[in-house]
């Protein structure tokens, strides 16, 4: 039986529609910045990060959690004896911060918030010297200091012996000219940045995966790599990217961060454009790995995974391979991956090498 992501227990249409309702809850508050020298931008909700503008810069917030990959490195742990907690602090970082930057805000500080069921998950001081460790070196590539965080107990909430991870962060844009709008025009180009691997999303239907598995996280890609080690690659962090191109003066119209959704997640952009997908790359191992023993269908991936694309950005059709050069400058692959263009009314993903479309009922934020 084919595996999905609403069979292995997430449902992102109650999960958006639990999101739209806080939205609109939200917006009556937005009125109570005047008293801080503050306004709320135009068209701000419903974005990854959420701004205030001041007369001369724009700070920006961002609240978000890891999810269930650190499930993962307890699994891989007790079958291997190894701890990759540093990774997990690092995809902690990684996953509040490339949120952030999608604004075109830089990080100033990021703050940790630690859940657990139990203050014993504390006892094993490898694990959690090894999560401290990531986390301040996930800030150090985001160029932020870690500002400090929160380290609740609480039993009947969490189960004993896990660990609810994720935090938040606050960043600046300034000078405002280096906001990303979203200001999208018919015909920019698509520049797509590698990911890591997984990363952060999707982690939920792999340990489902793991489970059918005879060996589970044991189990062997093409490349030889375990299943689990591939999974617990840390993510990367795109902040240097966005700092390039301000640097270089590339203007970024729109960026998107490919988590949840996966390649849904291109039609975040409020303005409905058809987002064209015509330079498809072979998705890495983890994933062909993932497809063919789930057995996953390449629309559930698709839609799920980030398959191997974890950035991408619009701009001019003029500086997209200025905007490749400043992603390898930064230490990311990258490549001009398709176009934006309009079609009255209509938002979707169109990937025609692969046969899939991807409709704006399938991805609804706002």
């Amino acid at each position: 039986m084919a595996l999905s992501y609403e069979a292995s227990g997430v449902n992102y249409d109650r999960l958006d529609a639990f999101k739209r309702a806080c939205q609109k809850a939200a917006r009556e508050t937005s009125g109570l910045l005047a008293g801080r020298g503050y306004a709320e931008p135009p068209a701000v909700r419903g974005e990854s990060a959420y701004l205030v503008e001041a007369a001369g810069h724009y700070l920006a917030h961002v609240e978000e959690g890891l999810g269930t990959k650190n499930l993962v490195a307890d699994e891989v742990a007790r079958a291997t004896g190894k701890c990759h907690y540093r990774s997990i602090g690092i995809d902690t970082v990684a996953t509040i911060v490339n949120d952030l930057v999608t604004c075109g805000a830089l990080p100033i500080s990021v703050a940790m918030h630690a859940a657990v069921g139990d203050s014993e998950w504390f006892a094993d001081g490898l694990r959690a010297s090894e999560l401290a460790e990531g986390f301040a070196a996930g800030c150090r590539a985001a160029g932020a200091v870690w500002g400090g965080g929160e380290t609740p107990t609480l039993r009947g909430v969490v189960v004993p012996g896990a660990i609810v991870l994720g935090g938040s962060s606050v960043g600046r844009i300034e000078p405002k000219s280096h906001r990303i709008l979203g200001d999208v025009s018919d015909g920019d180009a698509i520049v797509f940045l590698a990911s890591n691997g997984v990363h952060t999303n999707g982690l939920t239907l792999c340990r489902q995966l793991a489970e059918r598995l005879p060996q589970g996280y044991r189990s062997r890609l093409e490349t030889g790599e375990e299943f689990g080690e591939a999974l617990l690659a840390p993510s990367a962090i795109y902040v240097g990217f966005v700092a390039e191109c301000q640097k270089r003066g590339i203007t970024l119209k729109y960026a998107a961060h490919v988590t949840g959704h996966g390649w849904r997640k291109l039609m975040r952009l409020e303005e409905p454009f058809v987002h064209e997908i015509t330079s498809v790359r072979e998705a890495p191992p983890l994933f062909r790995f993932l497809m063919s023993q789930g057995p996953i269908s390449t629309r559930e991936a698709y839609g799920t995974f980030n398959m191997g694309i974890g950035f991408a950005v619009w701009v001019p059709p003029g500086l997209a391979e200025d905007t490749v050069a400043a992603a390898k400058a930064a230490g990311h692959e990258a490549w001009i991956a398709g176009r934006a263009r309009r079609e009255g009314n209509r938002k979707a993903v169109v990937i025609p090498q692969l046969g899939l479309i991807y409709e704006a009922d399938s991805l609804q934020l706002r």
